[in-house]
Parts: C-alpha cells; structure tokens; sequence
C-alpha cells in the first residue's frame, strides 16, 4: 500500500513538471508573437487644417517600407487609448469600442509579413497568421490593386455584439459611424505621417475572413490599404 502511495506521488510530480514545461513552452510560443509597439506622439508639424486640406484618396504608393514608428502611429490614431479610464481616439456610442483592427503586413522594416491584431489597451500586435496576405486580400477585394501594392494594410472589423446589448438593432447604425471616425482618424494620421491611403468597402466578406483569420462574432467593414507617397 506505501508502495502505492509513493508511486502515485512520484506520477503526480512528473505529470506537474510535465504541464509546467508545456505552460512554458506555450507562453514563450505566445510571447513570440507579440510586438510591443513604439510609443505614440502626439505633436506634429502638421496642423489638423492641413491634414483636413491635403486628405486625398490614393492608390499608387511609393516603394520604401513603411516603419515600425508609422504602423504604431496609424493604429493609435484609429483605436489608441488616450484616458486612464480606457477612452480611445475615436468616439463610440457608450464607450463600448466594438472595433478590431488587423494590419496585413507586406513590407515594413518590422514586424515580418503576416497578419497583426491591435490591442489598444497594450500598444501591442499579436500576430494571428503567418506571411504576406496582400494578394489574397486584393482577389477578396475584387482585383482592387492598391491593397496588393500598398505596404501595408488595415483592416477594421466590428463585434457588433457590444454595442446592440445596450441600444438593440439601432446599435448597428452606431458601429457604422464609429468605423467611420476611425478611418478619417487614420486618414489625417497618414497625411501627418507623410503616408497615402484610401478606404475600401467592396470585398467578399467569407473571403476576407478566411484570409484574415478572424473570430466568428468579428465581421469586416473597411480595408485601408496604406504606402507612402509615390514620388
């Protein structure tokens, strides 16, 4: 019976260790994946009259990477967190941020090609798929070259879940209009950032969906494809 009893001990401690390497692994795959992001600023020489007057949607971009500094920049203009209580750069209807926003990485100086989901609350990427998805995302948007031909590109898609518990079928409207807040922020962002975009809304959502890997309850709404000017 002490036999048995020590035995048993002896198992539970290996199958402990056991799932603690396994925990350790898991944790170093999943730390692998994350990419703390350069702290946004929040001054420019660019005056907001001057955005708001430059803003022009393009579709030709130049041919240098974009940086790690802009993609930062970018999602912080379109989600980023400016208030201890968790208030973002865009307005949204009850503070209920039904928003994700993906960056289609194809060429930057950081991170590696892949597909990247913001969170706001971190400043950080967590990559959700792995390499150069600008193509897939161009055939998704029906042959809209931009989007192959852009550095990189943002997606933003809405949990609409969030927002209709509170205010029911009305709260769709809202999540429409907190979309469009978000791409004029990264609009003026981009002219202020010396970068060229435009907004997309013709795309086969079950396609992009597939392409970008995303949860069933998040559906996509805009695809912004982002370069710098061609010169």
């Amino acid at each position: 019976m002490k036999k048995i009893i020590i035995g048993g001990i002896i198992l539970l401690i290996m199958v402990t260790f056991f799932q603690i390497g396994r925990y350790d692994t898991m944790v170093a795959k999943n730390t692998s994946k994350v990419i703390k992001l350069p702290e946004s600023r929040y001054d420019s020489d660019v005056s907001v009259e001057r955005a708001l007057h430059e803003r022009r949607s393009v579709r030709t971009y130049g041919e240098r990477a974009v940086t790690l500094a802009e993609i930062s920049q970018l999602l912080w203009a379109a989600q980023g967190m400016t208030h201890a209580e968790g208030f973002r750069t865009a307005p949204s209807a009850g503070a209920l941020y039904p928003l994700e926003i993906y960056v289609a990485v194809g060429k930057a100086d950081k991170p590696d090609a892949g597909i990247y989901k913001y969170k706001p609350h971190t400043h950080e990427l967590i990559k959700t798929a792995e390499g150069d998805k600008r193509a897939a995302l161009c055939r998704a948007a029906l042959g809209q070259s931009a989007i192959k031909k852009a550095p990189v590109v943002l997606v933003f898609c809405a949990v609409y879940e969030r927002t209709t518990r509170k205010y029911g079928e009305r709260g769709i409207r809202y999540v429409h209009i907190e979309v469009g807040h978000a791409a004029q922020n990264v609009f003026l962002q981009a002219v202020s950032s010396g970068l060229c975009t435009v907004p997309v809304g013709a795309f086969d959502d079950n396609d992009l969906k597939k392409i970008m890997n995303l949860d069933a309850n998040e559906h996509p709404l805009y695809i912004m494809p982002v370069g710098p000017a061609n010169e």
